[in-house]
């Protein structure tokens, strides 16, 4: 079979253009995501459990390096069977279910207006107005496996698997171009594709809060069984037997 030339308007006229069309789409949807995300509020009593839960951690993995004294009345504060925190404190679960809380369902609207909704009609279009384009060709040989995924539009038996079409070139763009997102739009930006479709396959955006009441369980289990190991024993005796006298840094120099 001879060898494919492509011409060089394809270039400038669908290589180039699906780019920056893609380019273009994934900018215009970082910037929406923005204006339409609504403000996520934190309750002062979440941000106090969690910070109680916080140094109750810090106490088990560092409280060896404070006097016993302190690490027991820290370890009191938190697990007094009388007034401690874990056990006084009561708190609701915060469980909802996301197909009733409206806040829930409206922000996974706003995911599928942003992400899913364009993605169709822009790949529609492209489909439609570059049917039967060859845009560029893979520098390595595949089997005819990636066919159905390299050349979508394109119904040739007999053409190698490592031309791409112009609609399969389309997706590889959107899931290409997420480092040219984060370069311009940094890290944590709604350009990104494949971030909003892993969100929405694992469901993170549905899931509810923790129970506080379990992780106050847990937490009290994990600080009750923790002792208190002095990492500084004999420190002054180190420190002071390591210091070198002024009258031996004297005799060094003078020799």
């Amino acid at each position: 079979m001879a060898e494919l030339l492509l011409d060089s308007n394809i270039r400038v006229w669908v290589f180039l253009p699906i780019v920056l069309i893609t380019f273009l789409i994934g900018i215009l949807r970082h910037y929406v995501t923005i204006l339409l995300s609504s403000e996520k509020k934190s309750e002062l009593r979440q941000v106090s459990d969690s910070h109680a839960l916080i140094r109750s951690r810090i106490l088990r993995e560092n409280g060896k390096y404070i006097p016993k004294q302190s690490f027991l009345v820290r370890k009191s504060f938190f697990n007094n069977e009388d007034k401690g925190f874990f056990k006084v404190e009561k708190r609701e679960s915060q469980a909802k279910n996301p197909m009733t809380d409206p806040s829930m369902m409206t922000d996974m609207m706003k995911g599928n207006v942003t992400n899913v909704l364009p993605m169709i009609i822009i790949g529609g279009w492209i489909n439609w107005a570059f049917s039967g384009f060859l845009t560029t060709k893979v520098p390595f040989p595949l089997t005819f496996r990636f066919k159905p995924m390299l050349q979508r539009g394109v119904e040739l038996i007999t053409l190698d698997a490592s031309w791409v079409s112009s609609a399969s070139w389309y997706f590889l763009n959107v899931f290409g171009l997420r480092s040219m997102y984060t370069l311009i739009l940094g890290q944590d930006n709604a350009a990104d594709q494949t971030r909003a479709m892993q969100d929405q396959m694992s469901g993170s955006a549905m899931m509810a809060p923790p129970d506080p009441m379990k992780a106050f369980k847990a937490e009290w289990e994990a600080l009750e069984v923790a002792t208190h190991d002095w990492a500084l024993e004999g420190v002054e005796e180190e420190l002071t037997g390591g210091i070198i006298q002024p009258e031996t840094i004297y005799l060094r120099s003078k020799n």
